[in-house]
């Protein structure tokens, strides 16, 4: 056996140059249009005054969840500010957010196929296996070829990285539907499409939401990696800062990163757990509303 090798690594070095060269056109236009949408939302996200941004996410967390996030979010939002580092947060925001839509735009339907078809998931699970257990920055080799250096590459990475959780997880929510509520939708007559979005999306929402959850953790931790591809923000920092060996700089635009994906978890997880909402805002205005129909039925009875 010596001297003897298998060439995956060239015949995959083969694969992606033949893809760069046959999908150059269809390349450029995903470059196109994952730039205008990250550095649109960058753009928008850096131009609004830094407080007025910090009352919108402290209003959603209190509206999703309770008062206590919302002081939260005010502490650590204006910790990122004291730390000189609003603007890079804001970046690795809209690439979290941005990466974050496409993955489930991606992971949902698939999950959904899985969850229906058994061949399709046989087929599907050993390449989420695949994706889930490759290292992170192996994707930046991909990202950087097919894309150069800057946002897109970084965008592309953390889709490939973060997706395999949202796919599993929709296929975990769908296939625990309870069988018995399915089989009723079908004996009163419901097509597999309206069984779908009446029955178990709704009831597999809870387990869909932990998935997208899942999928935004995995996008914000490979956004900092993806610094290394030159996407600017937080990442960025970090590897400034890993190459100088400045441990200021280092903690502070990590400290931003851990504040970033904090906020983000509870107010997705509480996007999950509809029990959330009985301390928040919008859970008082939902008791509000459901006694006033109350008192409107006891009335016309």
């Amino acid at each position: 056996m010596d001297g003897f090798r298998i060439p995956v690594g060239d015949w995959a070095a083969d694969a992606l140059d033949w893809v760069k060269v046959t999908c150059d056109g269809a390349l450029d236009v995903i470059t196109l249009v994952v730039k205008t949408l990250v550095e649109g939302l960058a753009d928008g996200l850096t131009a609004v005054p830094f407080f007025v941004l910090i009352l919108v996410f402290a209003l959603i967390g209190w509206l999703v969840r309770s008062w206590q996030l919302a002081v939260g979010t005010v502490v650590t939002m204006l910790l990122i500010v004291a730390m000189d580092q609003w603007e890079n947060a804001m970046l690795t925001l809209a690439l979290v957010l941005v990466a974050a839509v496409i993955a489930v735009v991606i992971a949902v339907p698939l999950g959904i196929l899985a969850a229906r078809h058994d061949a399709f998931s046989a087929v599907v699970k050993p390449i989420l296996d695949f994706m889930q257990t490759m290292p992170a920055f192996v994707y930046l080799i991909p990202a950087v070829i097919f894309f150069s250096i800057g946002f897109v590459p970084g965008v592309f990475a953390t889709v490939l990285f973060s997706v395999a959780p949202g796919v599993r997880f929709t296929e975990l929510g769908i296939r625990g539907v309870d069988a018995e509520t399915v089989e009723a939708g079908y004996a009163f007559g419901a097509s597999p499409g309206r069984i779908l979005r009446g029955i178990q999306l709704p009831l597999a929402m809870p387990t869909i939401m932990a998935g997208i959850n899942q999928v935004i953790m995995l996008a914000l931790s490979m956004a900092v990696v993806a610094g290394m591809a030159g996407a600017n923000g937080l990442g960025k920092e970090v590897v400034a800062a890993i190459s100088s060996l400045n441990i200021a700089q280092g903690v502070e635009a990590g400290l931003g990163v851990v504040i970033l994906a904090v906020f983000l978890d509870r107010v997705t997880a509480a996007l999950g757990n509809p029990g959330d909402y009985r301390h928040s805002l919008l859970g008082a205005l939902r008791k509000r509303r459901d006694a006033r129909r109350k008192q409107a039925v006891a009335k016309a009875a």
